[in-house]
């Protein structure tokens, strides 16, 4: 699945993963290749990002890995969108 995480000022990634988590309103929550689509508000929190990625040099010190080996994102609020295996979070 694609994904692209954009801030204000750029877009912090954009490529395909295996799996991506956030923070939602509601909980946590994860998707997957094929998900139903969904749009949701986000809290502050870790987004989480599975797969080979690579970030560009300019934004690599926003990103931190965890234990398991993945990306991590903190936010402090922001909406995403996945439709059609392809995930849109606008974070802030």
């Amino acid at each position: 699945m694609y994904l692209e995480i954009v801030s204000p000022e750029a877009t912090l990634f954009a490529g395909e993963v295996t799996s991506v988590t956030v923070p939602g309103i509601n909980g946590e929550f994860q998707m997957l290749k094929d998900h139903a689509p969904i749009v949701s508000l986000l809290q502050e929190g870790n987004v989480k990002v599975e797969g080979n990625i690579s970030i560009d040099e300019a934004y690599e010190t926003k990103f931190s890995k965890d234990a398991t080996g993945k990306t991590i994102l903190p936010i402090t609020s922001g909406t995403i969108e996945l439709k059609d295996n392809k995930v849109i979070v606008l974070a802030d």
